[in-house]
C-alpha cells in the first residue's frame, strides 16, 4: 500500500525572533519496564509560534474494517507549520491504539508530540 502524499498548506505568518529547538528522549509506555524493548525514542519539537487551527478533512471511503483514521495534524518544518494529512493505516497488531500528535502549550512555547502505536 503507498501511503498517500500529504498536502502541504500555506503556513502563517512566521513569528519575528521565532526559534525552535528539536530534543531527543526515551519514553516508556506504562506498563512496560525501561530494560524491556518496549521503550521508545521520541522527538520533540518546541516553537514559539502557535500552531494554526485543526484543517477539515474529508476521508475517502475505508478500505478494509481493520484501517483507521489517523487524523491530519501540523508539524513545523522548514522553519514554518505544514499540515500533514489524514490518512487510513494499519494498526500494527489488533491491540494497537494510535495516539494521536499533539501540541502542548508551556507558556510561550509550544511542544510538538510526535503520535505512535501504543
Amino acid at each position: 500500500m503507498t501511503r498517500p502524499t500529504h498536502v502541504v498548506s500555506s503556513p502563517p505568518p512566521r513569528a519575528p525572533n521565532s526559534s525552535v529547538t528539536t530534543t531527543t528522549t526515551t519514553s516508556t509506555p506504562v506498563g512496560v519496564s525501561a530494560t524491556s524493548s518496549g521503550a521508545r525514542v521520541v522527538n520533540s519539537t518546541v516553537v514559539v509560534q502557535a500552531p494554526p487551527a485543526l484543517q477539515d478533512e474529508t476521508s475517502q471511503p475505508r478500505p478494509s474494517p481493520q484501517h483507521l483514521w489517523l487524523a491530519g495534524y501540523w508539524t513545523w518544518r522548514n522553519e514554518r507549520y505544514e499540515w500533514m494529512s489524514g490518512h487510513w493505516a494499519l494498526p500494527p497488531n489488533a491491540n494497537s491504539t494510535w495516539v494521536a500528535p499533539r501540541w502542548e502549550n508551556r507558556g510561550s512555547d509550544y511542544l510538538f508530540h510526535e503520535g505512535y502505536w501504543n
